[in-house]
């Protein structure tokens, strides 16, 4: 991009009364999610079709609090008479904290999620539906691996078209993962004849499951609603959970209950760029930190986008133009480091991702391989990845329940210990207190996937004397490397230790030199990531 055309375009979205346009090099650009145009060397250019994941908001809708703009739009029956929506309804409304931290976390996503919904016009309790789902939490990971915010487990991911790979979870991506929950929500909406309970039963359940009850039901004698059918229990609290929260948006002074205000306007540009990039090169071209970084882009898993896209980046609206104008100014040499390696004898794949810390994913699929095999004298491309010790951008994220649990009494923590409340994650607790969710995890002796429970006591400051260490370090938690080793438990097996710690079975027999068909072992230490070279011959 010449530096003219930057700084006219700057001049003329500068001169707006909003911040609309995005823009950079031809092969840089960004969406304005309120107008649906692409700006372009500083001409506006129409989108031929806007599709649906870029709502476009009238002036009337950009006023205000979104809050308000959902409650204006709930349209659900929420079955106070009930007497399970009523015990929700309790429940939730004893949890202002835990509102008040879904409501900090929601910000960044909420305008768009509201604007998605309003072009589908679909009901705005959908918008609740995260809340119940994952407390809004981006990284959020469950025992049965849903993941996001609106906890897509793998297979249900893929066939809404969500890409998973070693570099990127469309899982996660908010874009990506709200276009295919509300797909999904929409057609179970069609196959259960309109029926909302049922369409949000069957998203928690599955379809299969919700259809069986509804035909036992009609064949017993019974209601086909929602309320008379035997559904697991998870089901039969997740529908009312919702319809409670909804509740408590409707009439928040009745109950007592206060929504912290998110500005109705959008809080992120959406600018595209034409390749991989480095995501810390990403977040300073931003002024971002690499926390609110990774936050806005959760969907990229490793210290680069994909090499084959998304080729976006979600920054907050007042750095867009600047973003933009430093991508298309980057030399490319300077989007993502990489390295040729030529291939001696005796050189594997696992062996040249560890000498460059980088995967055997990633050597493959930039070098366009399809099994193990390279030949003496081959040139490998190699991207470069994060120095030893500097950790992948995400991982995974800390599981956590589907809502709040009460809380027992807990005495006061006493200095240097933190005690967990309703709603607490280690990355909440590890920001509260200047740590890293790892730090947390090692200093506590914490699992990968381990639940926080209410009124469990947390260090939270460094240990007088180093601590032992834990059989487990936190793998999955996000700004980390994946931990060191894991200690086999009854019931492991290769296959579910590889898609805990996001590796693969080669992988894991190698590092570790089991033969195929091996036997885990009860209180066996595996190596779950790529070892230091120095350690391959201890």
């Amino acid at each position: 991009m010449r530096l003219p055309s930057i700084i006219a375009l700057a001049l003329v979205i500068a001169g707006c009364s909003s911040d609309p346009a995005r823009t950079g090099s031809p092969g840089t650009h960004a969406r304005d999610i309120r107008t649906g145009t692409i700006q372009s060397d500083g001409i506006a250019e129409p989108v031929p079709e806007a599709p649906s994941e870029m709502p476009s908001a009238d002036a009337s809708s950009l006023q205000g609090d979104v809050w308000h703009r959902l409650r204006a739009g709930l349209s659900m029956d929420r079955h106070l008479s009930q007497p399970v929506v009523r015990e929700k309804l309790a429940f939730y409304a004893r949890k202002q904290e835990f509102l008040d931290r879904v409501a900090e976390r929601a910000r960044p996503y909420l305008f768009y999620i509201a604007e998605a919904l309003q072009r589908r016009n679909l009901p705005a309790e959908l918008a609740l539906l995260p809340i119940v789902e994952s407390a809004y939490q981006p990284f959020a990971y469950s025992r049965s691996r849903a993941s996001g915010i609106w906890q897509f487990i793998p297979g249900t991911g893929k066939r809404y078209g969500l890409k998973q790979n070693w570099w990127y979870d469309g899982r996660r991506d908010v874009i990506e993962s709200t276009r295919a929950a509300l797909d999904y929500l929409e057609r179970l909406n069609q196959e259960f004849n309109g029926d909302w309970l049922l369409a949000l039963a069957a998203y928690n359940a599955g379809e299969m499951n919700v259809q069986l009850a509804v035909d036992q039901s009609r064949k017993a004698g019974r209601g086909t609603d929602f309320f008379s059918l035997r559904l697991p229990r998870e089901t039969r609290g997740y529908v009312p959970s919702l319809l409670a929260v909804a509740e408590l948006l409707a009439d928040a002074g009745r109950y007592n209950v206060h929504w912290q205000p998110i500005p109705n306007i959008p809080y992120f540009s959406i600018v595209e760029i034409d390749g991989q990039i480095d995501m810390d090169t990403a977040a300073r071209l931003a002024r971002l930190s690499r926390d609110e970084f990774r936050h806005l882009n959760p969907g990229f898993s490793q210290w680069a986008t994909d090499p084959d896209g998304p080729h976006r980046i979600l920054v907050p609206v007042a750095a867009a133009v600047e973003f933009a104008q430093g991508v298309a100014q980057l030399p490319p040499d300077e989007r993502v480091k990489w390295q040729q390696h030529v291939v001696r004898s005796g050189d594997t794949l696992g062996g040249i991702s560890r000498r460059y810390h980088t995967s055997v994913d990633a050597l493959r699929t930039t070098n366009s391989l399809r099994g193990n095999l390279i030949r003496v004298g081959q040139v490998l491309l190699i991207p470069s990845g994060p120095p030893a010790g500097a950790g992948t951008f995400t991982v995974a994220a800390t599981s956590l329940p589907a809502e709040p649990v009460a809380a027992p009494l807990a005495a006061a923590a006493p200095a240097g210990f933190h005690t967990v409340r309703p709603g607490d994650t280690l990355w909440d607790i590890g920001r509260r207190h200047g740590v890293s969710p790892a730090q947390l995890a090692a200093w506590n002796g914490l699992g990968g996937q381990t639940l926080l429970q209410p009124g469990q006591k947390l260090r939270v400051s460094m240990p007088e004397s180093p601590p032992r260490p834990a059989s487990l370090v936190a793998a999955a938690y996000v700004n980390q490397l994946p931990a060191a080793s894991y200690t086999v438990r009854q019931g492991d097996s290769l296959w579910l230790i590889s898609k805990r710690f996001g590796v693969s079975v080669a992988q894991l027999q190698e590092w570790n030199r089991l033969r195929h068909g091996s036997v885990l072992q009860p209180g066996q230490t595996l190596i779950v990531s790529e070892p230091d070279a120095a350690t391959q011959d201890v």
